[in-house]
C-alpha cells in the first residue's frame, strides 16, 4: 500500500474531534443568509483553457479561483483522463464526489478512490491527476487563490505533506465521542482538516433525518457528496431539492432544515470557521 494512505490522519481526527466539546447552542437567526446552488445551476467552463480540449471542466461553488479569495469548484474528468505532471501554486483539497480519481506521484501505481474519498495536494509537489468512470466529479477547495497549473522544472518543497483517505478508511464518530450530533439524530461526522479555527469535515445523515444543522461560524459552506437532501430556505420557506454537487451557505448564526426523504443515507462536506450542531427534529 502506498504510503499516501495516511493511517495517522485519522488517529489525528479523533483526537481533533474530542478537543470540540463544549455548549453548541445557536440561536435562531433573525436575519437568514442561507443561500443555495443546486447542481444544475452550475457554469461549467475550461479548468486549464491551456490544455484546449483535453482540459477538465470547472464549476465554481464560491469565490474565484482566478482570484485571491477563498474558492470551492468542482472539476469534472472525461473517461481515462489523465493528466501530464504538473505542480500547483497553491495547496488544495479535495474530495471525490462522482467516478473514481487517482492523484499521486507521477511514477505511483493507480489507486483509485471513489465516493467520499478525501485528498490534499501540497503546493509545488509534482503530482498527476487521473480519473475513470462514466461521470468523474471532484469538489476541489483552497484558501486563497489563484489556482494556478505550473510545469514540474519549478517544483519545490513546502514543508507540507500529501494525504490520501479513501473513504472506506474514514473514521465516523457519533453522540458517544462529539456533543456535535445529538443522539436521536444518528448522525455522524468525520473531522478531515483543521487550520486554526477553521476545519473541513464529512456530516453523514441517516435514512429518515429530519432536523436542522445549526452553525455560528463567519461562514458555513457545504456541499452535498452523496445522496439527495431537501433543504428549507428560511427566507421564503421554499423547499430545494440538493443532490450531488449541489451547495448551501449560510454567515454568523444560521439554521439549517434539511429532510432526507430518500432511501440512502446523506454525506455532505462541511466548511467553517465556527461549530455546528446537528438536531433530529
Amino acid at each position: 500500500m502506498h504510503s499516501r494512505i495516511t493511517y495517522f490522519a485519522l488517529v489525528c481526527t479523533f483526537l481533533i474531534v474530542t478537543s470540540f466539546k463544549g455548549d453548541q447552542s445557536s440561536e435562531c437567526a433573525t436575519n437568514p443568509t442561507n443561500k443555495v446552488v443546486l447542481s444544475s445551476e452550475i457554469a461549467w467552463e475550461k479548468l486549464n483553457p491551456a490544455r484546449g480540449d483535453q482540459s477538465p471542466l470547472a464549476g465554481t461553488l464560491w469565490g474565484d479561483r482566478n482570484g485571491t479569495e477563498a474558492t470551492g469548484f468542482l472539476a469534472r474528468f472525461a473517461d481515462g483522463f489523465s493528466s501530464p505532471p504538473h505542480i500547483h501554486n497553491v495547496t488544495y483539497r479535495a474530495v471525490v464526489i462522482k467516478g473514481l480519481v487517482h492523484n499521486d506521484d507521477p511514477k505511483a501505481e493507480n489507486m483509485w478512490m471513489g465516493t467520499g474519498s478525501f485528498w490534499t495536494q501540497p503546493k509545488g509537489e509534482s503530482h498527476i491527476t487521473s480519473a475513470k468512470g462514466e461521470e468523474n466529479i471532484a469538489l476541489v477547495e483552497i484558501d486563497n487563490g489563484p489556482y494556478l497549473v505550473r510545469p514540474t522544472d519549478q517544483a519545490f518543497d513546502n514543508g507540507e505533506r500529501p494525504v490520501n483517505i479513501d473513504a472506506l478508511n474514514i473514521v465516523w464518530l457519533d453522540s458517544e465521542i462529539t456533543d456535535w450530533v445529538d443522539q436521536n439524530s444518528n448522525a455522524h461526522i468525520s473531522i478531515l482538516w483543521q487550520i486554526n479555527e477553521s476545519k473541513g469535515l464529512f456530516l453523514k445523515l441517516p435514512v429518515g433525518f429530519n432536523g436542522t444543522i445549526k452553525s455560528d461560524g463567519d461562514v458555513m459552506r457545504s456541499v452535498i457528496i452523496k445522496g439527495v437532501i431537501d433543504y428549507e430556505l428560511p427566507q421564503t420557506e421554499e423547499i430545494k431539492t440538493l443532490n450531488a454537487g449541489s451547495y448551501f451557505t449560510s454567515t454568523g448564526q444560521a439554521i439549517h432544515t434539511i429532510t432526507n426523504n430518500a432511501i440512502s443515507e446523506i454525506i455532505m462536506y462541511i466548511s467553517t470557521n465556527g461549530r455546528i450542531k446537528v438536531e433530529q427534529s
